[in-house]
């Protein structure tokens, strides 16, 4: 191999086949998308040692792709309960899942869930630090950190989170202004606390070209997590979340000239009106660099319905330049999703990353939704459940109510505009009444 990553591999002008699988997925011509990639604004994550990866394409030009949070808690700790949720993933199209285990064999569910899935995989390795090494979290030394980090990287992880932003300066915006909901983030939350029993510099901050080290080894992407993230509305685009995006940017940089691929994480809690201009922010701040958002969620009274919540704000992030939706399910602020709160989190997201895909003139996206429009007019079902994002409650619907005539539906009946304008148009009596 003459490269060490996808990255250096495009500015050696070498395409890889990771690129060329990516190029045909995304209908895109594979030198753009290698010119993208040597430019940091487009990336493939895509970890050595992940073999049955079926890579992905996250960036500029390219359709808005959604991840799903799964892992083991302590208050959930069934590993073959979380394997379940991957296969149904799966099969709904997501095309990443980040392992968020913190607690008990966190390694096993890894290492299974890389094995099985071909869609890429995340982690946030301080969430397993603690478990790893059964410490109290001031008695973890950097090295400790860095093992770990290591461990994840080795086992096939194609993308980790880290929050290398929060250095002493950030941490200090936090302590001297004052938030509704603070520090929301659990890695960030971990790596503060650790800061202030320690009195010490971020180690992901103070080392980073050790974290580099890693990524070049195993090609592993580096997502730069959002320590300082909103989670509530009233604390969205204050100084700790803006500075700390200014030290990503300068950390996207540093990366970059290792040739390591970096995505950006983004809010958190906002409104409606914040949502274009937090995404101009960060493609400015951190150089065009593809964008990684949590929702946003667009109002916080919504527990129970942030799926909505979250879709919203992804379809707006979205159409205004981010590049990868986190999925939200209905049980976020409340528990561990099960199985169906998982799927209504992804369809939520898969139509907010799809209407935003339409709204950028994504080649090929509007197809979808024409072919559909066509298959209502010739009031073909099959063909309809067929391209519903999800067939299955698409078909359930069409059977709990079924109507007299096959060709209307139980709200309309023989009143269906379809239904009427095709039999005129056909020569055919309407006859309403009989």
């Amino acid at each position: 191999m003459d490269y060490t990553t996808q990255m250096d591999a495009a500015r050696k002008e070498i395409i890889t086949k990771e690129m060329e699988i990516v190029a045909v997925k995304e209908n895109m011509d594979v030198n753009k998308l290698r010119i993208l990639i040597a430019e940091g604004k487009a990336i493939i994550p895509a970890n050595k040692n992940h073999v049955n990866l079926d890579p992905e394409g996250i960036g500029e030009g390219m359709r808005t792709k959604i991840n799903v949070n799964l892992g083991i808690s302590k208050d959930c700790c069934n590993i073959d309960l979380e394997m379940e949720k991957v296969e149904h993933a799966l099969a709904l199209k997501a095309e990443a899942i980040m392992d968020l285990s913190c607690y008990g064999k966190t390694s096993e569910f890894r290492k299974r869930l890389i094995e099985l899935s071909p869609a890429m995989i995340g982690t946030v390795p301080i969430y397993d630090a603690v478990g790893f090494y059964e410490k109290n979290l001031n008695e973890i030394t950097v090295d400790e950190f860095f093992e770990v980090v290591e461990k994840h990287a080795a086992d096939g992880v194609d993308f980790a989170t880290i929050h290398a932003g929060l250095n002493i300066a950030t941490a200090e915006k936090i302590d001297k202004n004052e938030r509704l909901m603070s520090i929301v983030s659990r890695g960030g939350s971990l790596l503060y606390s650790w800061m202030k029993l320690n009195n010490c510099e971020n180690p992901f901050y103070e080392h980073y070209d050790r974290l580099l080290d890693i990524c070049v080894k195993y090609d592993m992407a580096l997502s730069l997590g959002d320590s300082c993230r909103p989670g509530s509305i009233h604390d969205s685009t204050d100084s700790c979340q803006i500075e700390e995006l200014i030290v990503l940017g300068e950390l996207t940089k540093t990366a970059w000239e290792r040739n390591v691929q970096v995505m950006i994480e983004g809010p958190g809690h906002m409104t409606l009106n914040e949502i274009a201009g937090n995404m101009m922010l960060e493609k400015k701040l951190c150089h065009g660099a593809p964008f990684y958002v949590l929702g946003p969620l667009v109002t916080d009274v919504a527990p129970g319905y942030d799926h909505i919540t979250s879709a919203i704000g992804g379809a707006i992030a979205a159409a205004n330049g981010a590049d990868f939706l986190c999925y939200v399910t209905p049980a976020e602020h409340l528990r561990l999703p099960n199985l169906e709160d998982m799927k209504e989190g992804i369809i939520a997201s898969r139509i907010a990353a799809h209407a935003a895909d339409l709204a950028n003139g994504l080649p090929g996206a509007r197809k979808w939704d024409d072919d559909m429009s066509r298959a209502r007019a010739d009031l073909n079902w099959e063909k309809m459940f067929e391209l519903s994002i999800d067939p299955e409650k698409a078909r359930k619907y069409r059977m709990e109510s079924v109507p007299e005539h096959e060709d209307s539906c139980s709200m309309c009946g023989k009143m269906c505009a379809v239904r009427n304008m095709k039999r005129v148009r056909e020569g055919k009596d309407i006859q309403l009444n009989t």
